[in-house]
């Protein structure tokens, strides 16, 4: 006879919620959350709590050099195509 922890192996070594495919991880995570809004003891951020949470990202992602850089150059390229596009139709961005 099988053992509880033998049981619930699914034969990739892993136990429990981490041996569930991800549709069923997201089925319960789901059930949970839904059932902590309806007992009112899920937590909803205040705006103050969003702000700062979008402030301590911005710094984390604006320290990588590379990657800044590499959104400049995104956005450059965006606007230089924009820029060519309106003139093509008789446009210009100035007026």
């Amino acid at each position: 006879m099988a053992t509880p922890d033998e049981q619930v192996r699914s034969g990739n070594g892993k136990r429990g919620f981490a041996a569930m495919d991800k549709e069923t991880q997201r089925m319960i995570a789901s059930k949970g959350g839904q059932a902590a809004h309806q007992k009112g003891t899920a937590h909803e951020f205040t705006s103050e709590e969003a702000r700062r949470a979008g402030q301590k990202g911005g710094e984390v992602v604006s320290r990588n050099r590379e990657h800044m850089a590499e959104i400049g150059r995104k956005g450059g390229e965006s606007r230089q195509t924009a820029r060519s596009g309106n003139r093509q139709g008789g446009k210009d961005e100035a007026g």
